[in-house]
């Protein structure tokens, strides 16, 4: 696993830059303080001519799209502003091709841009549909929560939900830009910042026993917004996920341990039907504990290591077991069902992401499904 370093990390003014060096496809990602109130000067700065349609979505627009629309108009770059519903069920094949023409509509040409402005689902969404639009053109991400300027808004994943799993159609559409304006989420509600907090511990417990370390120390400076914590926390993160992608940037072999809980996760969001019951976060919460007390079962884990994690996870407020789920209970047989459709699935045979330690995960095929159906079927069942 590539060592999760530097990743050329520089100070520049009042934020933070990460430069991802991906051979022909180079950016930059930005971290800190009014980076919405500078995005046109930043846009024009680093892509250069072109207009721009900014797509978002109800919640994120009441709050700071006229802040954004107000700093690309002064540079002359905006075109016109798509406002979807929020919410997972928004990544489906209905709003992409609704999206889609809406961005034609708006006369968006090849050398012009997509920004995608909002959570993991308007990222997503938008980066597939600025990939095929015109056969591909910029996008810019600008995150609005914490799970998105951790993770899915690095590394130019793009994709949609189906019925039989998340992000089964999609695309690999790198972005020209990221701008992870930290003021943004102090509008975040708190349920949403904790589900984006489980992609910042996933880090640490991925590849960085340090960093899982200092979390369980200064986790709590991260919730009340101390701009250094979370400064932290958000370029740490980065940085990890930045290491990986440009190692792997087609998830041919290392990116897959990016995945660490989400073969559990998608599977549960799956069976919940990517509704207000279970967030993106929450999953991933959950997917992590069942990793980690499987990697204990097989013996590849010492006895504690799972605890350890759950602790922290529940500590910040977020769930580690299926019977915290509200509504209907689930299957064991239904959710190994839904694994198998997993994007890392090889042969008809489920790839795991699981762990020796705190910071020390690895990819395996080695797994019997039926000791991890036992282990399902165990954590279904509600307590009387």
């Amino acid at each position: 696993m590539p060592t999760i370093v530097h990743s050329n990390l520089a100070q520049a003014g009042t934020h933070r830059k990460v430069d991802i060096a991906l051979p022909g496809h180079e950016y930059e990602i930005l971290i800190g303080t009014g980076l919405l109130h500078n995005a046109g000067r930043l846009v024009a700065q680093h892509l250069g001519k072109g207009k721009c349609a900014v797509v978002t979505d109800a919640n994120v627009a009441a709050h700071h799209l006229a802040n954004l629309e107000a700093a690309l108009k002064a540079e002359g770059r905006h075109k016109g502003s798509i406002i979807l519903p929020a919410g997972e069920t928004t990544k489906c094949f209905s709003k992409l091709s609704e999206l889609s023409e809406n961005l034609l509509e708006l006369g968006l040409e090849r050398g012009d841009f997509v920004v995608a402005f909002g959570g993991g689902v308007i990222g997503d969404l938008a980066g597939f549909a600025a990939s095929i639009l015109r056969r591909g053109v910029r996008y810019v991400q600008i995150p609005t929560s914490l799970l998105a300027q951790v993770d899915s808004s690095v590394g130019g994943k793009t994709g949609i939900n189906t019925p039989q799993g998340k992000n089964l159609i999609g695309t690999f559409h790198q972005p020209n830009l990221v701008l992870a304006d930290t003021d943004v989420l102090k509008t975040l509600p708190d349920r949403e910042m904790r589900a984006g907090y489980a992609e910042v511990a996933k880090y640490g417990l991925l590849g960085d026993a340090e960093f899982f370390s200092w979390l369980e120390t200064d986790w709590q400076a991260v919730f009340a917004h101390d701009q250094a914590a979370l400064t932290q926390a958000i370029e740490t993160s980065v940085r990890a996920k930045a290491a990986i992608v440009i190692a792997d940037e087609k998830e041919a072999g290392v990116r897959g341990l990016l995945n660490l809980g989400h073969t559990f996760g998608h599977a549960l969001e799956a069976a919940t039907g990517y509704g207000g019951r279970l967030l993106h976060g929450e999953a991933v919460s959950i997917g992590m504990a069942l990793a980690l007390e499987l990697s204990e079962r097989l013996g590849l884990a010492e006895k504690g290591t799972a605890s350890r994690a759950e602790s922290h996870l529940a500590a910040v407020g977020l769930p580690t077991s299926i019977t915290e789920i509200p509504g209907p209970g689930f299957s064991a047989d239904e959710l190994v069902r839904l694994m198998g459709q997993d994007k890392k699935v090889r042969d008809g045979r489920m790839t795991f992401v699981l762990v020796h330690g705190i910071g020390e995960a690895f990819l395996t095929q080695d797994v019997d499904i039926e000791i991890v159906r036992a282990m399902l079927a165990e954590k279904c069942t509600r307590a009387s």
